[in-house]
């Protein structure tokens, strides 16, 4: 048996995988069918017909061994490539060309029903991914210009609509309630098992389920951009992306099979002229050799395994791009945290509002907000909503300039000002000292100011997410090393790292200075994972072993440039994802070993000629099934 072919798309993946295994249930069930009434008129007559016999043995070897003999034939002459399925259909015709009927029966018949087996197992995991499909919604409720509501495809819906959820539906688009009260079931998105309350103001997302209550939601992403179709799109990637032991496995099966291929011919070949063996002997040994060593079990021993733990993880939340990246994720040994957003709740308050000179708070506030209402940052969102509160009037900034890492410059009506850390102003000792005071606290500064002098000062505070202190723990536990990097300052960033449980911490880091740390300690641990979830992490997150970007809250470029992304931002799903990576390498591990010590066993005893042909079969879609369902296993949830 060969590898399992290539999935089919996600867009349709039931007709094409069941017609597969049906077509392949019912010749299985054919040749056991010939094969019995053969075995009925042996026993049942002295002397069976033997064109019946002859022609009920035809019937068995075309219904289980004619389509994966085209499919290697055409391997064969369109990629020059040799399919192991070739094997066995050459093992099972040399059988017959001799007349060992029953014995190549025997081996089409298992072979059928393994590949029947096989493409079940398969189908469980391609259906537990391929369900995420039924989340998308096909049609909404949009509010006309008008005020009158209309049955619209959600394809068709465009940013800025309108569009109403009643009770009970699927949410057709992500985007911002902006009437109503319900609680909405996202577990199939973020994997939270309890419906979020929501309101006014309150993000949701399209495929999750609407509670009790009408909600009016305003569509904040184009249909194909929207965090289900993320998911599918990243999703039918990982599909499609093998690991490198995979390739490696694909690559040795195919000059391996030549060689098998080969020694098959010899041991037909060099008895009868050399050692005076009968040719039907000899031809026999080889057919026995050529079931004996195939390695179909080798080839079925990564994937199944992989693609269970991929369906295992996206079940509680927890995207992973790709087979290489859960056996990556199982292998690190240090994980490094950014700050804000990953281990806080990425939602800081002002706290704080303090005037220099002859500057009012209100001033500082709404000058503060003007310069920070064009930025995404969760500081600077957080300053404009304080202003907004105060229901201060905010100016639009010009020549706005980003200084990554530091702050923001822009001119206003009343002149240049600058925001961002202390670090960028010249403070004197007596705004040193509030600044530390406040950073004591665990309050992250913000200093204004106009030309280079300092105007007032705002504290902030984001606070730890529940459960962060728990899941650093749980990282902990499995032995691994935790580091926070963050460009907060010190003082900030170790008060909330004591309340994480975190004793290693990396300040005042700007993002090419992450990447550094992130080399660093990958000379160090070796397989490091990077947790993060702005555009400042991105660097960071592609340089990392693992990249894992939070999924609800976190930026565009963070989500693309990771390798997993927790749906939910529950960061203490990270513990349990490193374990099933560590499962699914133990898995792989199990299968690689068990399936070449049984080849071993297999070719030794075919060698010695203590194995027959029915016998080798059994041994070899034993093994393959065997490799395939113990990589099934990782489909199981374990607590």
């Amino acid at each position: 048996m060969s590898s399992i072919t290539a999935p089919t798309p996600l867009h349709d993946p039931r007709p094409r995988a069941w017609s597969g295994l049906w077509h392949l249930h019912s010749a299985a069930l054919l040749t056991a069918a010939c094969a019995v009434l053969v075995l009925g008129g042996v026993w049942t007559a002295a002397s069976p017909v033997p064109f019946l016999s002859t022609a009920l043995y035809v019937a068995g070897f075309l219904a289980g061994g004619l389509r994966p003999a085209h499919k290697a034939l055409r391997l064969l002459v369109t990629e020059r490539e040799l399919d192991v399925d070739l094997l066995m259909v050459l093992a099972a015709t040399g059988a017959a060309a001799i007349g060992y009927w029953w014995d190549g029966g025997v081996l089409i018949f298992i072979f059928s029903l393994a590949n029947t087996l096989e493409t079940y197992a398969m189908a469980r995991t391609q259906r537990e991914i391929s369900a995420l499909l039924t989340l998308r919604p096909t049609v909404a409720t949009r509010i006309r210009p008008d005020g009158e509501m209309e049955r619209v495809p959600a394809a068709s819906l465009q940013v800025g609509d309108e569009i109403m959820v009643r009770p009970g539906e699927r949410m057709a688009a992500d985007g911002e309630v902006l009437q109503g009260e319900s609680a909405v079931d996202q577990a199939a998105i973020t994997g939270e098992s309890v419906p979020v309350d929501k309101g006014p103001g309150a993000p949701v997302f399209a495929g999750t389920i609407n509670g009790h209550g009408a909600l009016l939601v305003r569509v904040r992403r184009a249909p194909d951009d929207t965090v289900i179709s993320r998911i599918i799109r990243m999703v039918a990637e990982a599909r499609e992306e093998k690991p490198p032991l995979q390739r490696t496995i694909e690559k040795f099966e195919r000059i391996y099979s030549r060689l098998i291929l080969a020694a098959a011919t010899l041991m037909a070949l060099v008895p009868p002229l050399l050692l005076g063996w009968e040719w039907s002997q000899a031809w026999y040994a080889a057919m026995v050799l050529l079931v004996a060593a195939a390695p179909c079990a080798v080839a079925m021993a990564v994937m199944p395994a992989l693609m269970s733990g991929i369906a295992n993880a996206a079940r509680s939340g927890v995207l992973c791009k790709g087979g290489r990246h859960l056996e990556n994720l199982g292998a690190v040994k240090c994980v490094a945290l950014d700050k804000t957003g990953t281990l806080t709740r990425g939602e800081p308050v002002v706290t704080d509002v303090i005037a220099c000179g002859a500057w009012t708070q209100a001033e500082i506030l709404r000058v503060a907000g003007s310069i920070e209402s064009h930025s995404e940052h969760p500081l600077a969102a957080a300053i404009t909503k304080e202003a907004l509160a105060r229901d201060l009037v905010l100016e639009e900034p010009r020549d706005l300039q980003a200084q990554p890492g530091l702050g923001v410059t822009a001119c206003l009506a009343d002149g240049c000002w600058r925001i961002g850390k202390p670090a960028l102003f010249t403070l004197p000792p007596a705004t040193r000292e509030l600044v530390s005071f406040l950073e004591e606290q665990g309050k992250t500064v913000v200093v204004l100011g106009l030309h280079d002098a300092p105007a007032g000062i705002l504290a902030l505070r984001d606070e730890l997410r529940p459960g962060a202190a728990r899941a650093v723990a749980d990282l902990q536990a499995l032995g691994l090393h935790v580091v926070m990097l963050t460009g907060d300052n010190p003082r900030t960033a170790a008060a909330l790292a004591e309340q994480a449980g975190i004793t290693d911490v990396k300040a005042g880091l700007l993002p090419e200075e992450k990447v550094i740390r992130v080399k660093e300690l990958m000379a160090r641990y070796g397989r490091v994972a990077m947790v993060g979830d702005g555009v400042n992490d991105a660097p960071a997150l592609a340089l990392a072993t693992v990249g894992v970007a939070m999924g609800r809250r976190g930026s565009d470029v963070a989500m693309e440039t990771a390798d997993v992304v927790l749906m939910g931002d529950e960061i203490g799903r990270l513990a349990g994802a490193i374990r099933l990576g560590r499962r699914a390498g133990t898995t792989v591990l199990q299968n690689l070993v068990f399936a070449t010590g049984m080849i071993a066993v297999l070719v030794v005893t075919a060698l010695t000629g203590v194995l027959n042909l029915p016998l080798g079969v059994v041994g070899h879609e034993g093994t393959t099934l065997v490799v395939t369902l113990n990589g099934l296993r990782l489909l199981r949830r374990v607590g």
